[in-house]
């Protein structure tokens, strides 16, 4: 497995298994296909509604925890300090475990400057290895810094073919984040059958003889980026792990990089309904 070293000089491994919009039944069903694959890196949320599964498929899987890289995430309803110090707590009590290795902030809204502070205070706690944000864009990553002692180790955004995320690397270069890990979701385009069919993909497929889908992984690990691709289809796990036995050449990584860039879903600057939303997210299966 390739790993990158964080900021803070945790590793993280660079591919992982996403279980977004996945119920808790079918993450008990796919996750620990996943795990007998390879997968040791998990990447959910409180907003996933899964944690309680997570936690269990992992304790149950026969691995032991530190081999386990466990992501999950926080909505802004627990960004203010107080609520934001309880959640932690309670996102440890779902999972089940005493640390999780990467806490995220999963959306840029509500009180996430007051939040980080808390953050920071469950890396101190050992309830947290290793803190970061999720679809932030650079102002507001630039409020957080300038209250910050521990600065973040990970930014999570769209990352693909079709938006690589060249320009917002370098602008957080700018601002003294240039050793921010980068994690990718949608790296196929949330399924787009478009980007999987792009000729540039298929032809750079067929030279390594392996799918389009697995070209894109290996984009990003070349990259230096993390990605978790989420999939239910037993195929496709093992197809997804199966990226390490090739590399790609300067000159397909330029290929792929040469594609137009347009993002499949632009972050808005104030809170969409759904965000606002109140959950209780101790109702898990």
């Amino acid at each position: 497995m390739i790993k990158a070293t964080m900021n803070d000089g945790h590793e993280i491994p660079a591919l992982g298994f996403g279980v977004y919009l996945m119920s808790s039944v079918e993450v008990e069903q796919y996750l620990p296909q996943a795990i007998e694959t390879g997968y040791h890196h998990i990447d959910t949320a409180n907003a996933y509604f899964n944690e309680v599964a997570v936690g269990k498929v992992v304790r149950e899987s026969g691995v032991p925890r530190e081999d386990f890289f466990i992501t999950t995430k926080l909505f802004p309803q627990s960004y203010p300090y107080d609520q934001c110090k309880a959640d932690i707590d309670a996102t440890l009590e779902r999972l089940g475990l005493d640390y999780v290795d990467l806490l995220l902030f999963h959306q840029p809204y509500g009180e996430y400057v007051e939040g980080w502070r808390a953050m920071e205070e469950a890396v101190a706690e050992g309830k947290v290895r290793s803190i970061g944000l999720s679809n932030f864009p650079v102002h507001k990553i630039e409020q957080i810094m300038e209250v910050a002692t521990i600065k973040p180790a990970v930014l999570q955004v769209e990352i693909n073919p079709y938006w690589n995320q060249h320009a917002l690397k370098a602008e957080l270069a700018k601002i003294g984040l240039g050793d921010v890990v980068f994690e990718g979701w949608y790296p196929f385009g949330h399924g787009d059958a478009k980007l999987l069919a792009e000729p540039v993909l298929a032809k750079i497929a067929e030279a390594h003889g392996k799918t389009p889908a697995q070209v894109i992984l290996r984009w990003m690990l070349q990259e230096g980026d993390v990605t978790f691709p989420k999939t239910t289809n037993p195929q496709h796990i093992r197809d997804n792990f199966d990226v390490f036995d090739f590399e790609l050449t300067d000159d397909e990584m330029a290929r792929i990089n040469a594609l137009p860039q347009k993002a499949y879903y632009d972050v808005p600057e104030e809170a969409p309904d759904f965000v606002l939303v109140h959950n209780d997210y101790r109702n898990q299966a």
